[in-house]
């Protein structure tokens, strides 16, 4: 049975005898193992069932760590770390052998970042080996933001939570890799593009891996999250620009609504969340995980989500959306 509890000194213990531990960042809840561990790495696909094809990320306690896993760092690498870490920005880059090919699918590139949460910054700093921490929910399933999500998810399978609160940005990191020495969009995250444009320039999105494996005839995608389904409640999801034309097309069913801000009540609509009644997307953002959990739990025919404006975050939420619907 695993516990929820903010002993740092116990998830320290369990980590260090090859076990894992969900621990908090401000995105998501992370399903966290040594990464030298092939006990643990191994523990982390077989937990969440997740396919090895799909690389995971590296959490480091600090920029000066980056050497020690990385062979070069190009330029706008360095801009983007020094600009956004701790924080919400994943830098894929090539790798050093130290680095096992079961954490890349074999990818001579890893995905690492420092994330921005005090207890679990705090919990890197104790240890002698960065963190493998793919989101902490079953594969392709809704990522958790709360450690109620992690620990009704795995109550048997793992030993610990480390419980850091309710996540801040509440979607994943935006990853970024790296082709001939420019930046690109392998995911949309919690890191707008704007910001990110603002730092290094235009920049180029490539968020989808079934585009990239199609024209590439790539095995394994550049990074986690790029798959086509993913982020899904067990009940079925749809997209929508106009939730009124949706409820008609499934009147008669149980309807759960996912609405960017309160402007409709139906009675068709049986159970209804609101991300920001102020329009803010940051809100919107931080509320979605969670909102898409409650939904999951009310035995409902349909999720109808609404499409948030497509700017800032609003991409971020739109991309995670239209993969729950897929």
């Amino acid at each position: 049975m695993s516990i929820i509890s903010t002993d740092i000194s116990k998830a320290v213990d369990l980590l260090n005898n090859e076990e894992l531990v969900a621990i908090p960042t401000e995105t998501v809840y992370g399903l966290a193992g040594n990464i030298f561990s092939k006990k643990a790495i191994k523990a982390i696909f077989e937990t969440k069932k997740r396919p090895h094809f799909n690389p995971l990320i590296v959490h480091i306690p600090n920029i000066d760590y980056l050497e020690t896993i990385v062979e070069a760092i190009p330029e706008k690498a360095k801009l983007l770390a020094e600009a956004f870490w701790p924080g919400p920005i994943t830098l894929v880059l090539k790798k050093k052998s130290i680095i096992p090919d079961l954490i890349t699918s074999g990818k001579d590139t890893v995905a690492v970042r420092i994330p921005n949460h005090p207890l679990t910054l705090d919990l890197l700093s104790k240890l002698d080996f960065p963190l493998a921490a793919p989101s902490a929910n079953p594969f392709n399933r809704v990522s958790p933001t709360k450690a109620e999500h992690v620990e009704s998810y795995f109550k048997h399978k793992i030993k610990m939570v480390l419980d850091g609160g309710p996540c801040k940005s509440g979607i994943e990191s935006t990853i970024i890799g790296f082709e001939n020495g420019e930046p690109i969009i392998y995911r949309l995250g919690s890191t707008p593009i704007e910001a990110i444009e603002a730092v290094v320039g235009t920049i180029e999105v490539k968020n989808s891996w079934a585009e990239r494996s199609r024209s590439q005839k790539e095995v394994a995608p550049n990074a986690p999250g790029m798959l086509e389904r993913h982020y899904a409640p067990k009940t079925k999801t749809i997209l929508t620009t106009n939730i009124a034309e949706a409820i008609k097309t499934y009147k008669g069913l149980k309807i759960g609504l996912l609405a960017y801000n309160d402007t409709l009540n139906d009675d068709a609509i049986h159970f209804k969340i609101v991300l920001s009644e102020g329009k803010n997307l940051e809100e919107a953002a931080s509320k979605l995980y969670d909102a898409l959990h409650q939904l999951d739990q009310q035995q409902l025919d349909i999720i109808i989500a609404e499409q948030l404006p497509d700017y800032g975050l609003g991409k971020s939420i739109n991309d995670r959306l239209q993969r729950a619907a897929k």
